[in-house]
């Protein structure tokens, strides 16, 4: 197993690879997270972790950034891509995939089970 360097390492991203998260692309998510760190060269200040269930299934597919701490929820390929670009690279959090954050707790949904993935 590789030993990696994590001196200079500024956001840990779990990347939820349970089985409900599978079911809604988590390999995917997983995939053009670590494409896009690849992509912007931010592999020397990002570590990613694929986990197994974060007891949040209803929130697939699971992605957490910290240090802050944020849960974002309902991630696919694209939205992985602006958290690598937005959150981690320029500091702006999704509020519209938010569920929970250190700061404000749990955060209510924007779109209800039935809306699933589109704003209301």
């Amino acid at each position: 197993m590789a030993t990696w360097d994590l001196q200079g390492t500024k956001h840990h991203v779990l990347i939820c690879n349970g089985g409900s998260c599978m079911r809604k692309g988590g390999e995917e998510v997983t995939q053009a997270i670590r494409d896009e760190i690849d992509r912007l060269q931010l592999h020397e200040y990002v570590h990613t972790t694929r986990t197994r269930c974060n007891g949040r299934c209803e929130d697939a597919c699971v992605v957490i950034v910290y240090p802050e701490g944020i849960w974002y929820r309902a991630v696919d390929e694209q939205i992985g891509k602006d958290i690598v670009r937005k959150h981690v690279r320029d500091g702006e959090m999704l509020h519209e995939y938010v569920t929970y954050t250190y700061d404000e707790g749990f955060v209510m949904p924007k779109y209800s089970v039935a809306t699933r993935g589109k704003k209301k």
